[in-house]
């Protein structure tokens, strides 16, 4: 079953095509308009805005932070209870350096704060915070699928994978589309990874 959608597809493969589709358009317009740079780097609500931009074509609920529980395998996100908590702590966080700006990325990630569309939106996020404090971004393309995801599932507990992942594909080319498109492509980054169980409250 397809997550319910502002297009009326009830078939989850062609929901991802067309999310995936319409995201990256959104997510280039972002780059090109100037967009972006007129964020508050680090902070939820500029993840809230990046995320209602890329997907309010899509869901009711982009930009919105979720009303249901999320796990993946035995990890469960952050529960419902506390994300509001954990958000505000993750703003407070340092992000100056390096480390911090990955410490503060693995929190967002466990506190997963939209029911679709995190690792997309975050992603984003993240490369504003690396491009505003350290004058880098990551080059998605040098990034290994397979390690990634093992780094990031595994980041909760032990940073130091995600840490070494990141660092080895950083540049200084902060203004380059391609290098910039690239962690949006939610079909080399993510696929296998968003498909989550979900509790209604």
């Amino acid at each position: 079953m397809a997550l319910e959608n502002k297009l009326g597809i009830t078939s989850s493969p062609e929901l991802d095509k067309a999310e995936e589709r319409i995201s990256k358009k959104k997510a280039l317009e972002l780059f090109e308009n100037g967009i972006l740079d007129k964020l508050e780097a680090g902070k939820f609500s500029s993840l809230k805005a990046i995320h209602k931009y890329l997907f309010d074509e899509i869901y009711d609920f982009a930009g919105e932070v979720r009303t249901v529980n999320i796990s993946k395998g035995n990890f469960r996100f952050a529960p419902l209870m506390y994300l509001e908590a954990a958000l505000e702590n993750i703003d407070k966080m340092p992000q100056s350096t390096f480390d911090e700006i990955v410490e503060k990325y693995v929190e967002m990630n466990i506190a997963h704060p939209f029911r679709e569309g995190n690792g997309r939106s975050t992603r984003i996020w993240l490369d504003l915070i690396f491009k505003t404090e350290i004058h880098k971004v990551v080059d998605w393309s040098r990034v290994d699928k397979e390690d990634y995801l093992l780094a990031m599932e595994r980041s909760p507990i032990k940073d130091i994978e995600i840490k070494h992942v990141l660092k080895a594909a950083l540049t200084d080319e902060i203004n380059s589309r391609k290098v910039y498109m690239k962690g949006i492509d939610h079909s080399y980054y993510y696929e296998g990874y968003t498909t989550f169980k979900t509790e209604e409250l």
